[in-house]
């Protein structure tokens, strides 16, 4: 008996997978409005201009309502996402292949890849993957684009080459019955040409049925792709995205200008606007269209094997509405395991338990099922996200990722005062007309854990504008100056910044959590230390970073795993080079995810001044600033800290020059063996950079 049952328990095992795959129940979730933010375009950040303002709503039957906020007066926008939770590999700097429990991306793909958030908007969350050319593809779009061969989007930007895959929507989303895909929208438009770059395109016709104000009756309802015909002396491509307004093209940015494109009075490159896909039939308004059915097979074959570590970056902005989609793909190296997965933020202010992620006090999502955790973010800092289920296990397992959340004083218009925004955030100042907003209204007196504190005495700062370091001083970098926290006195300014997530792991563990074999917690040790999932010198990027003769030092790339497919996967995709423009400053978001161990970075070289920490600015209840200077930070684990390295000193610090982020721990540099691995990365000191490649590009 005991020798059948040995037989048939793991045939019986391995036959639930199709039995489960067969009654999945995958959803996403992504509005395009909500009452919160009820008006149609959510897909970019307001300038913010005071409080929102709140009016009561008439209900049908009622003389009364709910709170609702007047539009004009909305700030942030509704960001998604979509992850997976299931199982991956990762590969060390010493060679090593370790097996992970693991969320993985399933949406934002293009961008996860490309070392950046896969937060997204809802014009570019809700859009329907139909591969290169329109045509609708099946498999992993990550594992096919020629990690074996081109590095993923490296210099693409710069030197005009073709990424293979740009998709950023949500995997799997497919529209309801009423809805037809690639019908002709029938937009035009015309480009500008100066000195060989495109430097405007004019929308000469938004969409089939497009009229009046604002346009109505187009038939888009997410951004079409726009391209634009090759220049005829270096064969590059410009690059372009269209924003869509009541179902009509309402405008084209231009993402990349490209060169060599003839000048007048030569004819202009012809823009091409790509069909209408999932256009709706019957009338049917655009938000009718995507109602967050997916197709399972491709949320199986994108899913299976594509955990990251660390998780995918998450990042959004004060004021916005998250909606994060958990979809539980299951574990194809322990189908023995039936794992539930829940998404926890910690030390994040949640407003209900419902979204908490502790499974004895909110839900946990099954494999073959799907969940969308909403969170209306109201205070900035650096936070992490992961498991809750047996946290210890799975958090070593690699279930852990990195989340920020950007303060509004990130969106005062160029010249306006840090200092008065910061007031009429607390409900101090309010301009005539104004209430104030009772979730940012704050006041020491009043709340002992208010976060907002004005400063104790006004500087004058105004806001920088682009092409601007946070000295003041112009720069060719296209950056802009952007803050760590509302501070009011700009205290926190960076030009450039870079999560970094301090993480290791047991691999006696993890080869025990693949061998179906009981993990022993009590002996478990971190021996590989990690930074954004890689150890030096991968945290520099080996497959980028090289110096070409006809351009600066490329971007690295993302590391690649060969997985049990025998497919590449990138399983790590965030590099940890520091690249600082000359007279800037870079914003470092440590968080130190290790289940075991504490760990400690220090900067040789470069001072570093530390503006936050576990998520709240250095300042005290008078409003002082209480922030400080070191060459070390030590964090134990699910502690936060944001610190500036600051390179402003010119005299002191010029391009080429090289400095090194590391632990003095001598044990956590090196990777259970000499010579490979640990915390370690480099700072490079650059002419400028270029934040539109990831990793903001020396040059």
């Amino acid at each position: 008996m005991r020798k059948l049952y040995q037989f048939f328990f793991p045939l019986f095992v391995v036959g639930l997978a199709p039995a489960i795959a067969s009654a999945q129940s995958f959803r996403v979730q992504c509005p395009n409005s909500t009452v919160t933010h009820p008006a149609a375009n959510n897909n970019v950040e307001p300038p913010y201009a005071g409080p929102t303002q709140f009016t009561t709503a008439s209900t049908s039957g009622s003389a009364g309502g709910y709170q609702a906020p007047t539009p004009a007066t909305v700030n942030g926008a509704i960001k998604c996402q979509q992850i997976s939770g299931g199982d991956g590999y990762s590969t060390m700097a010493d060679g090593t292949q370790t097996f992970m429990f693991s969320f993985g991306p399933l949406s934002g793909l293009a961008h996860i890849a490309n070392g950046q958030p896969g937060t997204e908007p809802p014009n570019i969350f809700n859009t329907v993957f139909t591969g290169n050319g329109g045509v609708l593809q099946r498999g992993d779009p990550a594992t096919t684009d020629g990690a074996t061969s081109v590095p993923y989007a490296t210099g693409c930007v710069l030197y005009g080459c073709n990424p293979l895959f740009t998709y950023n929507g949500a995997v799997g989303l497919m529209g309801d019955q009423n809805v037809v895909a690639g019908v002709d929208g029938g937009a035009t438009a015309v480009a500008t040409v100066t000195a060989g770059q495109i430097t405007d395109v004019t929308v000469t016709n938004p969409g089939t049925g497009c009229s009046g104000t604002p346009p109505t009756g187009g038939p888009y309802t997410g951004p079409p792709d726009v391209t634009f015909a090759a220049a005829p002396s270096t064969g590059t491509t410009a690059l372009g995205s269209a924003t869509v307004s009541g179902g009509c093209i309402s405008g084209i940015t231009i993402n990349y200008t490209g060169s060599g494109y003839p000048v007048a009075p030569a004819p202009p490159p012809s823009v091409t606007i790509g069909p209408a896909s999932n256009a709706c039939l019957s009338g049917a308004p655009p938000s009718q269209c995507l109602t967050g059915h997916v197709d399972p097979r491709k949320i199986i074959d994108v899913g299976v094997m594509n955990g990251n570590i660390p998780a995918p970056l998450i990042a959004f902005d004060e004021d916005d509405e998250f909606f994060l989609t958990l979809t539980n793909v299951g574990m194809i190296m322990r189908p023995d395991l039936f794992e539930q997965h829940t998404v926890h933020f910690h030390g994040y202010p949640n407003a209900s338990s419902f979204y908490d992620g502790v499974p004895d006090a909110s839900v946990a999502i099954n494999i073959g099922g799907s969940f969308t955790y909403y969170y209306l973010s109201p205070d900035a800092g650096t936070y992490f996200w992961h498991c809750h289920i047996t946290p210890p296990e799975h958090l070593q397992m690699g279930m852990v990722g990195q989340l920020y959340v950007r303060p509004r004083q990130d969106r005062v218009v160029d010249g306006g005062s840090l200092y008065t925004a910061l007031q009429q955030q607390n409900g101090q100042v309010l301009v005539t007309g104004q209430t104030a907003d009772l979730r940012t209204v704050c006041s020491p007196a009043a709340d002992i854990l208010c976060s907002a504190v004005t400063p104790a005495t006004s500087n004058a700062v105004t806001r920088p504008k682009s092409g601007t370091l946070c000295s003041g001083v112009a720069s060719a970098s296209n950056t802009k100056p952007n803050y760590v926290y509302n501070d009011g006195d700009g205290s926190s300014c960076y030009d450039v910044e870079y999560p970094l997530q301090m993480h290791g792991f047991d691999p006696n563990f993890h080869f025990v959590g693949m061998t179906f074999n009981p993990e022993a917690f009590v002996d478990m040790k971190d021996k590989y230390f990690l930074l954004n999932g890689r150890s030096y010198p991968d945290t520099i990027g080996q497959t980028g970073g090289q110096s070409l003769s006809s351009g600066p030092i490329l971007p690295p790339g993302p590391q690649a795993t060969v997985s049990s497919d025998g497919t590449m996967h990138y399983s790590q995709p965030l590099p940890a080079i520091i690249n600082i423009p000359a007279g800037g400053r870079a914003a470092l978001r440590l968080v130190n995810l290790s289940v075991t161990e504490y760990h400690t970075i220090q900067s040789l070289g470069v001072p570093m001044k530390v503006v936050g920490w576990n998520a709240k600015l250095l300042r005290d209840q008078a409003g002082n600033n209480t922030e400080y200077g070191t060459n070390s930070i030590t964090l134990g684990g699910g502690e936060s800290a944001d610190v500036i390295l600051d390179a402003s000193d010119t005299s002191t610090f010029a391009p080429g020059q090289v400095f090194y982020l590391y632990t003095p721990q001598l044990d956590h540099l090196s990777n259970d063996a000499e010579n490979f691995g640990g915390l370690m990365t480099e700072v490079h000191i650059c002419n400028s950079v270029d934040s539109s490649t990831f990793g903001n590009t020396c040059k």
